[in-house]
């Protein structure tokens, strides 16, 4: 498991990066203290599985750098954290795609059930938001469905039983990278920007998780 940890205070980084430790042994933590280098650390290591980002920053705002992850890389999840407890900001940043917003108030422990929830392919919020990111609809509604190779479908079909990357990757014998591609041409296909909204606009077109494959 590799995670980036983004935050221009050098001993917020090494706290994450204790905390994150009680994830898994094998947990590998990358650091960055601003976006450039984010976005380069994003670029050389494609096997990134979260990005933990501060909205924050002093090279540019939470919702800036997250919408530049998403271009470049729109299957990796990206955490948001902050200083403000400010409603309107975790409202924003799920509604722009990200897959989890927390306040630098949290304990540790909530941190790791949301990063856990994240990593899963859930979105986590500490408080239900007034409108859910889940329930965002594409910008443009499609006139027809889209149109999914026979493997892409059968990654459509393990998404909406809820399986993670690396399940989906042992079921089908594939590699996790190529699991990422394919759950990326999902995103696009519906044009939206998180692996839930992906299972809901499925849903929306008749997939389920037994008429998918």
């Amino acid at each position: 498991m590799k995670i980036l940890v983004v935050d221009d205070h050098a001993l917020v980084r090494e706290g994450l990066r204790q905390v994150l430790k009680g994830l898994s042994e094998n947990v590998e933590v990358l650091e960055a203290g601003n976006c450039e280098r984010a976005f380069s650390l994003a670029d050389a290591h494609p096997d990134l599985d979260l990005v933990m980002l501060d909205y924050h920053l002093p090279d540019m705002d939470g919702l800036s750098a997250l919408a530049i992850l998403g271009e470049r890389h729109p299957e990796l999840p990206v955490f948001i954290l902050s200083g403000s407890t400010s409603s309107d900001i975790m409202g924003s940043v799920l509604a722009k795609g990200a897959a989890g917003f927390m306040t630098k108030s949290g304990m540790s422990e909530e941190l790791l059930v949301a990063v856990r929830q994240v990593l899963n392919g859930d979105i986590y919020a500490p408080i239900p938001l007034p409108v859910s990111p889940r329930t965002a609809e594409p910008k443009q509604p499609m006139a027809e469905a889209p149109q999914f190779s026979r493997r892409q479908i059968q990654v459509l079909q393990l998404l909406l039983e809820g399986r993670s990357n690396r399940e989906i990757s042992q079921h089908l014998f594939l590699s996790e990278e190529t699991v990422k591609t394919h759950v990326t041409t999902l995103l696009r296909g519906f044009g939206v920007h998180t692996r839930m909204q992906v299972v809901l606009a499925a849903a929306r077109w008749g997939y389920t998780s037994n008429n998918a494959s």
